[in-house]
C-alpha cells in the first residue's frame, strides 16, 4: 500500500476494507437482470425487452442535503441511505417508471469502513424496498475537501416505463380527484430551516426530546423518507393515473403544480389529512412565526406523494392503495383556473395559501415561482481519477 498516499490523507487499505464490508449489502439487492460480478469497472443490466414494446428509460438523481449534518451529530448513519434511494426512485416513479437499478456516491474526509458500511447498508435497504438493484457506486476519500467525520451522499436511479403508459400530467382535467399518500414526517427537505429552528433558535441537541413528538430530536429528524414504489406500481397496473407528484423541495405548492397542464388548478384541503407532530413542534420552537407559504413550500406538511385520477376511479384507486399497505386520503380536486395550487389551511390568516406556476410569490393569496428548496429538481424531460478518491464499488 502507498505509504506516501496514506500520509497525505488517503488510505487505500481502508477503502479495500470498506468495499469488503459492503459486498453483502450490495448482493442483497441483486435482480435477475444484473450482469457481471461485484468489483468490476461498471455494472451491467440486461433490460428484459420482452416486457416492453417501446421502453422509455427514466433517470433521476438526488442527495440527502443537510439532513446528513443531523445524522453526523446524532452518530446514526444507517437511515440516510434509505433517504437517498427514496428521493431518486420516488421521482422517477412520478412518470410511471419501475426503478430498475441504483448507483450511489459517498464522499468522505477520512474513510471509516464502519461508517461507509452503515451508509451503504441503508442504501441497500432502500433498494430492496423499491425493488431495484444496487448496481454500483463510488467511495471517494478527499481530505481537505471534507473534514474527518464529514461526508456527502448522492444517488442515481434508472427505471423503465412503456411509452404508452408514460405519465406526464397531460391527461389531467378539471374535476379530477387528488389523492395524497402520507409522509413519515420531514423526509429529506427543508433541513436548513429545521436546523436553524431546532439547534440555533431552540438550543436543542439530537439527544433532547422533541416537544410534542414521540422521540428525541435525532430520532424524529432522521425518520427516513418513505418509498412509494410498490403501492404506486400496483395502482398503475389497475387504474388510469393521470398525474403524480413527489412532494420534495418546493413542498405541495410547487410540486403538485408541476404535474398540471395549463388551465388546471389543484385545490387542496389541509384539514383532510393528519399533519405529523413534527411540524407543530417546529412552529412552536421557531423564534419568529412561520407563514403558511413557508410551511407549504418548504416541507411536505404530511403528504409525501400525490396521485391524480378521474373522479369515477377514486374508490378503486384508494382500495388498491390500501391493499398495497398505504393509507390514501382524498385531499382535493382539480378545478379550472390558472395553473397552480391553492391550499385551504388554518395556518394562513386568510384561510388560503397558493401559488401560480411560474408567477411571482405572494403570501396568502394565489401566487407562484419556480420550485425551490433542498433537493429541487432540474430535470428536462466524472469522478476524480485516483482510487480511492474515485474508487469503484461495482
Amino acid at each position: 500500500m502507498s505509504d506516501a498516499y496514506r500520509k497525505a490523507g488517503v488510505d487505500i487499505a481502508a477503502a479495500d476494507r470498506a468495499v469488503a464490508r459492503i459486498k453483502r449489502h450490495v448482493e442483497s439487492t441483486r435482480r435477475p437482470e444484473v450482469w457481471g460480478a461485484f468489483g468490476g469497472f461498471g455494472g451491467g443490466f440486461a433490460l428484459d425487452a420482452a416486457r416492453f414494446r417501446e421502453p422509455v428509460l427514466v433517470s433521476g438523481t438526488d442527495g440527502v442535503g443537510t439532513k446528513l449534518m443531523i445524522a453526523r451529530a446524532a452518530g446514526k448513519h444507517d437511515t440516510v441511505g434509505i433517504d437517498c434511494v427514496a428521493m431518486c426512485v420516488n421521482d422517477i416513479l412520478v412518470h410511471g417508471a419501475e426503478p430498475l437499478f441504483f448507483l450511489d456516491y459517498v464522499a468522505v474526509g477520512r474513510l471509516e469502513p464502519s461508517l461507509v458500511e452503515a451508509v451503504v447498508a441503508g442504501v441497500a435497504a432502500g433498494c430492496r424496498e423499491a425493488g431495484c438493484a444496487l448496481l454500483g457506486g463510488e467511495t471517494a476519500e478527499m481530505p481537505g475537501m471534507y473534514r474527518p467525520g464529514e461526508y456527502d451522499l448522492a444517488g442515481f436511479a434508472v427505471g423503465a416505463v412503456e411509452r404508452s403508459r408514460f405519465v406526464d400530467g397531460s391527461r389531467v382535467r378539471p374535476g379530477d380527484a387528488i389523492i395524497g399518500l402520507p409522509s413519515a414526517g420531514l423526509h429529506s427537505n427543508g433541513f436548513s430551516l429545521v436546523r436553524q429552528i431546532v439547534f440555533d433558535e431552540a438550543g436543542l441537541s439530537p439527544a433532547d426530546p422533541l416537544p410534542g413528538c414521540d422521540g428525541t430530536v435525532g430520532e424524529v429528524m432522521l425518520k427516513p423518507t418513505r418509498i412509494y414504489v410498490r403501492a404506486v406500481l400496483a395502482l398503475l397496473n389497475r387504474v388510469e393515473v393521470r398525474g403524480m407528484a413527489h412532494i420534495t423541495g418546493g413542498g405541495l405548492l410547487d410540486n403538485v403544480a408541476r404535474t398540471l397542464p395549463e388551465g388546471c388548478r389543484a385545490v387542496l384541503d389541509a384539514s383532510a389529512w393528519e399533519e405529523p407532530p413534527v411540524f407543530a413542534a417546529l412552529r412552536r420552537l421557531a423564534a419568529e412565526p412561520l407563514a403558511a407559504e413557508d410551511l407549504y413550500q418548504t416541507w411536505n406538511m404530511g403528504i409525501g406523494y400525490v396521485c391524480i385520477v378521474a373522479p369515477e376511479d377514486v374508490d378503486r384507486a384508494t382500495a388498491v392503495l390500501r391493499e398495497a399497505g398505504e393509507a390514501p386520503v382524498r385531499i382535493g380536486a382539480v378545478e379550472a383556473g390558472p395553473r397552480g395550487v391553492t391550499i385551504r389551511t388554518a395556518h394562513a390568516p386568510s384561510g388560503v395559501v397558493g401559488r401560480d406556476a411560474g408567477g411571482a410569490g405572494g403570501g396568502d393569496a394565489p401566487a407562484g415561482g419556480p420550485a425551490a428548496g433542498e433537493g429541487a429538481d432540474r430535470n428536462p424531460g466524472g469522478a476524480p481519477a485516483d482510487f480511492p478518491e474515485g474508487g469503484d464499488r461495482w
